[in-house]
């Protein structure tokens, strides 16, 4: 109590407008309960200085041989440190700053001189007690992207925001470095409350005002905002900013992917390492007004009753649920907890309607989605069987729409018109709208730029412009839009769009905040060739190709920056040195048939057709299921004439438009012969 009553008189003695982070030491004097259950739990221990008591991993002079590394565990000067072979292929000693996680498995952050704490390859298993590699049987060295020491494992970027409260990366363009900071380690009381300074005035002076002094609350009322406040972390997406603003629209600060085919199953279901987040907005459950803490105690982390005890707070024989914020419709009163429903001997609520995947090797994660089993499949099966394929489903027709199946364009228009759709697959669906192209379609992708929704108001806007590119009149409103995400769409979407002066005000203010979001994302090569792209709409062009030489030094493995500095040196009257950013690009990632296509299509352009063939001839071995990378090399073949080879090529993607209408082409002249 004593702290509390000095937090408070500090904060009395120096107000703010803003709410600030303060010191929780004085938490637990009003909330005892809620601070006895955090503590010991994932959250408050995600990320700990390395020290006796934290390290869980066997650092006792252990070697440990990888498929193509070898890393020494051991101490030294009463630290912990690996021998590792690091960014320029030799082994050098690294100190651990830092671990991550506590169970299942445990990470270590070693600590660069640049300020870079990068999350290193081999983890601990804490059940089993020993170490092992994240990326088994992909051959992992320090030339792969999934290195330890390269930019894809660069944790201020990709892993501290969500182990730590109020984290900055303060990421310094000019040097390089980090000066990473945070204030306090591990998922504290204000990670999600947000800063509590104006709390703590409310307790000294009570008034009526809303959340007590935070920016929202996180129970009562609609779930939307603990969802959302969880999926600040328990998703998968790509920031807006450096660091979160608690209270603020997830999509103000977050842009979470959709359920892109490399992510999710067609189905929706998790594949990828996607967290619960895309999984969750799709059920029924959230549809209904459940929330994360109805399930999870938000404090502990646990679930708040034991094995199906969850489930049946709301499927149980009275068929109510336990919380009145809760739309308790269509619940059944039935005994969910018997053979007569489960069928299965030993089977569960979570085995059946929640399988998991591992992930990180060890990691098994359930997912969210809460579908209903196949009936009559095995339990062990039922992960890529889940649910009944029932004709006009969204799983039984987004493989359909994905395929390019005969029936794929009314498939698609049947589920985008679906009013039950979770606006999660709607802006999924909308991803799929270009590649069927009709009037219905456009009119369905402008009616969703005012969804309100504002996933599905980004993926619409994406949409619109790739079927009528540069559409002024549609997008220019959206450069206004209340949410962020939406904004940098727009301005995205019309970087290649002539200027329309009806927009210029909202352009000029949208755009400036699209380089500011690039500009604190400067660390990633991704924002600088998005500044390239802004500089080019600018008129900047001095300003264009260093900006793709920075983004090839912050990352080598980015290769869309070589591919596009290659066409801008093309186009700019320097065709060597186009081409000789892409040799060396080939000779770096010889394996990359993004590269190989892109050669191709540069010979083509410098009038070498024997190279181009070559290349494209390359870029088709890489990526054989690439229709568009065969298609070129189709209609290199007939520079060659070479129909019957074309002919044979094209005929192996009958799902591709160009390629069919091309064979078909080929077709009539023969007759015509």
């Amino acid at each position: 109590m004593a702290r509390l009553l000095l937090a408070l008189l500090a904060w009395m003695a120096n107000p703010a407008h803003a709410a600030q982070w303060v010191d929780e030491s004085a938490c637990a004097g009003c909330h005892a309960v809620e601070a006895q259950a955090w503590q010991g739990s994932h959250h408050q221990l995600a990320m700990q200085v390395a020290a006796v008591g934290s390290v869980e991993g066997d650092f006792n002079d252990v070697r440990f041989q990888g498929e193509r590394e070898a890393v020494r565990f051991f101490r030294r000067d009463g630290g912990w440190w690996v021998n590792a072979v690091g960014a320029d292929g030799k082994a050098a000693d690294f100190r651990v700053a830092y671990t991550f996680g506590v169970e299942p498995l445990q990470q270590y952050l070693v600590a660069l001189p640049d300020g870079r704490l990068q999350a290193l390859g081999v983890a601990w298993d804490t059940r089993r007690k020993r170490w092992f590699e994240l990326y088994p049987g992909q051959g992992v060295d320090f030339n792969d992207p999934l290195h330890w020491s390269q930019p894809g494992q660069n944790a201020n970027f990709m892993c501290i925001e969500c182990h730590t409260t109020g984290y900055r990366r303060n990421y310094q363009p000019e040097t390089d470095r980090f000066a990473g900071h945070w204030q306090g380690l591990g998922i504290t009381c204000q990670a999600c409350h947000g800063p509590a300074s104006e709390h703590l005035d409310w307790v000294a002076r009570p008034d009526a005002r809303l959340h007590a002094g935070f920016a929202s609350a996180l129970v009562g009322g609609d779930n939307r905002i603990q969802v959302e406040t969880c999926a600040r972390c328990h998703s998968r997406r790509v920031p807006l900013a450096d660091g979160d603003q608690p209270g603020a629209p997830l999509l103000d600060r977050y842009l979470p992917t959709t359920l892109l085919p490399g992510l999710y199953e067609d189905d929706g279901k998790i594949k990828d390492e996607v967290f619960e987040y895309g999984a969750f907005v799709q059920s029924r459950m959230y549809a209904k007004g459940v929330r994360c803490s109805n399930c999870h105690d938000p404090h502990s982390a646990e679930l708040k009753a034991p094995a199906d005890g969850v489930c049946l707070q709301c499927h149980n024989p009275t068929g109510r649920s336990n919380d009145a914020g809760v739309d308790g419709s269509g619940l059944q009163a039935k005994d969910y907890d018997s053979p007569a429903h489960h069928k299965v001997a030993g089977s569960s609520c979570i085995g059946c309607h929640m399988p998991g995947r591992l992930y990180m090797v060890n990691d098994l994660r359930h997912d969210h989605g809460f579908t209903l089993p196949r009936p009559g499949q095995k339990v062990s099966e039922l992960f890529n069987l889940w649910e009944a394929a029932r004709p006009g489903s969204y799983a039984a027709d987004m493989p359909r729409i994905r395929q390019g199946h005969a029936d794929a364009s009314a498939a698609l228009s049947r589920q985008l018109n679906d009013p039950a759709q979770p606006p999660i697959r709607i802006a999924t669906l909308l991803g799929e709208l270009p590649v069927y192209p009709s009037a219905e379609g456009l009119e369905r992708a402008i009616q969703a730029l005012d969804d309100a929704d504002p996933q599905v108001r980004v993926a619409a806007i994406q949409a619109v412009d790739r079927m009528v590119p540069g559409r002024w009149a549609l997008l220019g409103p959206r450069l206004q839009d209340p949410i962020k995400a939406v904004r940098l769409a727009a301005v995205g979407q019309l970087l290649d769009a002539p200027s329309d002066p009806t927009w210029h005000a909202a352009w000029s203010k949208s755009s400036q905040e699209y380089e500011q979001t690039q500009m604190a994302l400067a660390e990633r090569a991704e924002a600088h060739v998005n500044l390239a792209r802004l500089y080019k709409a600018r008129g900047q062009d001095t300003k264009v190709e260093a900006q793709l030489r920075l983004a090839i030094e912050r990352d080598r493995h980015f290769l869309p920056a070589s591919t596009i500095l290659a066409d801008w040196l093309q186009t700019h009257g320097r065709p060597a040195q186009a081409r000789q950013v892409l040799q060396t690009a080939i000779l770096a990632h010889p394996e990359a048939a993004e590269l190989q296509y892109a050669f191709g299509l540069l010979c083509v352009r410098q009038a070498d057709p024997q190279a181009a063939f070559g290349a494209l001839n390359e870029a088709v071995r890489l990526a054989p299921g690439n229709a568009g990378y065969a298609y070129a090399l189709a209609l290199a073949k007939l520079e060659r004439n070479d129909v019957a080879g074309a002919r044979d090529l094209l005929a192996q993607y009958p799902q591709f438009p160009p390629a069919l209408l091309l064979l078909e082409r080929l077709t009539m002249n023969d007759h015509r012969r």
